[in-house]
């Protein structure tokens, strides 16, 4: 079945005559469209894609499989105007994504339901366009990466290097990043989320490289730690613990398998290698569409079993105040057999890139 088609089937369990997608990415995932300004309405056999006239020449490129429908009411108002029509007196909206002043808005002749994680649920289990677009999104990034290792060195500031990296991924295809390319260096890279700054990278420098791409809506999500010049002693061994522990933890990974297993696992191998307490966030979570999907990031409340043709990432990390840090980061695709490496593993040891002049 289609996309719609598969969450036309889903509308009997949810007790609605329809449901009604604003969220973007949702409407994105069923439709194809590429803008923005638009809901769709979907019933059991048939749907109604709502928009302004901005957008009439694109919804006739992109969307062939609902009725266009330009709003004089506002989109809300024009999908209660279309359910009254139509006889859908019980329709159901996106609960977990509607803010209360957009609720407010619905027309008040319609019983409206919320829902929660509808589309989203379907979006965990890729198909195989969905696969090739995410792999190409990763090629991408890892051809950026290796642009990254050709140029870095010492004197370039974080910010260049992050630049460099989006500008490079761009010129290859991609219409943007994943999200705010991180490179933290030296100490900073003791920070998960170290945004790039006007630091100087530096001879030693243990470098956090954290970044992905968005290739036709699809993304990638990577992270590689290495150093640039001969590093501390203690960060390679940590970056060899991080390293097993990705391996192992992918391992595990499988159709049936809560996340929370799979997290409790990770979290378990570096607290027995002695660095528990700098190893804080969960170990991984889904990409398709978003950054962060379902079947949701792992953590010790991840309750979702993982799925055949899930997409996921593995990125345990360690780091320490005052002398850096280490994340490894792979995107993965859950198999009948296990995980499946997407992306190229990173090697077993830290790489060092020879000092540039």
């Amino acid at each position: 079945m289609s996309r719609l088609q598969n969450l036309q089937a889903e509308l009997p369990a949810l007790k609605v005559d329809a449901l009604l997608v604003t969220d973007p990415v949702n409407v994105t995932y069923l439709t194809g469209f590429t803008g923005n300004e638009s809901a769709l309405l979907v019933a059991k056999d048939h749907a109604w894609f709502i928009t302004d006239s901005r957008f009439t020449e694109q919804v006739k490129v992109e969307v062939d499989n609902a009725e266009l429908v330009l709003h004089t009411h506002g989109l809300l108002g024009e999908a209660g105007v279309i359910a009254q029509a139509h006889g859908l007196k019980t329709v159901g909206f996106e609960g977990d994504v509607m803010t209360y002043a957009d609720f407010q808005k619905l027309p008040k002749q319609v019983a409206w339901q919320a829902t929660t994680n509808v589309v989203p649920a379907l979006r965990e289990v890729k198909d195989d366009q969905e696969l090739k677009l995410i792999e190409k999104a990763i090629q991408i990034a890892e051809a950026g990466y290796q642009h990254v290792l050709d140029t870095i060195k010492p004197g370039q500031t974080e910010l260049q290097v992050a630049t460099d990296l989006d500008f490079y991924m761009r010129s290859l295809g991609a219409s943007g990043t994943s999200f705010e390319t991180i490179v933290a260096s030296g100490k900073r890279a003791a920070m998960p989320h170290g945004a790039a700054t006007d630091k100087k990278i530096e001879d030693g420098d243990v470098i956090t490289l954290d970044w992905g791409c968005v290739y036709q809506g699809y993304v990638s999500d990577i992270t590689r730690t290495f150093a640039v010049g001969e590093p501390d002693a203690k960060l390679k061994a940590v970056y060899k613990i991080v390293y097993d522990c990705n391996k192992a933890t992918a391992a595990m990974m499988a159709p049936g398998v809560l996340g929370k297993t799979i997290n409790g696992f990770a979290h378990q191998y570096i607290e027995d290698k002695g660095y528990g307490q700098y190893f804080g966030h969960g170990t991984g979570h889904g990409i398709g569409l978003s950054i962060h999907e379902g079947p949701g990031a792992w953590g010790p409340y991840a309750n979702t079993p993982q799925a055949e043709g899930n997409v996921e990432t593995d990125e345990p990390g360690i780091y320490i105040p005052d002398l850096g840090g280490v994340r490894v980061e792979d995107d993965l695709l859950i198999t009948k057999s296990g995980a499946k490496y997407l992306t190229t593993p990173a090697p077993s040891e830290l790489l060092v890139v020879p000092v540039r002049k």
